[in-house]
């Protein structure tokens, strides 16, 4: 089994078909979708393939480390950036094309009009150690 990250671009990637940003969705599309994201979550749990989900809220604040006994830097969130992550959803599959399969289905999750989104989703796989070469 692969561990990969579905991450879901509010801004930042291509746009989808249904490109109608969410702000403008009626609360009844909002409940659709949220619907749909958690039916295809508790389906994955049936077949052992879902790890962990969650949507994000769109502010967040960049931390760095400045040197010992001086307190973290902060700035942001950066507002002028083009990328926003609005969640994310972490699968454990057997192949790379099973989780090509399911980021195809999650990205036809309806939107405005109760439409399928047909959202662009960043597929990323875990890094994982090399194998150890024992002779």
């Amino acid at each position: 089994m692969a561990k990969y990250l579905l991450l879901k671009h509010y801004r930042g990637a291509p746009a989808a078909v249904n490109d109608v940003p969410m702000e403008k969705w009626t609360p009844e599309e909002i409940s659709a979708h949220v619907q749909y994201m958690r039916d295809f979550a508790t389906r994955l749990e049936g077949t052992g393939e879902f790890v962990d989900g969650q949507a994000l809220a769109p502010g967040g604040t960049f931390v760095r480390y400045d040197g010992e006994g001086r307190p973290p830097v902060t700035d942001g969130p950066f507002a002028e950036t083009k990328d926003l992550i609005a969640g994310w959803m972490v699968i454990d599959v057997d192949t790379y094309e099973r989780a090509v399969e399911l980021a195809g289905e999650l990205s036809a999750a309806p939107g405005a009009g109760g439409e399928p989104i047909h959202e662009w989703l960043e597929l990323r796989p875990f890094l994982t150690e090399p194998p150890t070469v024992t002779e």
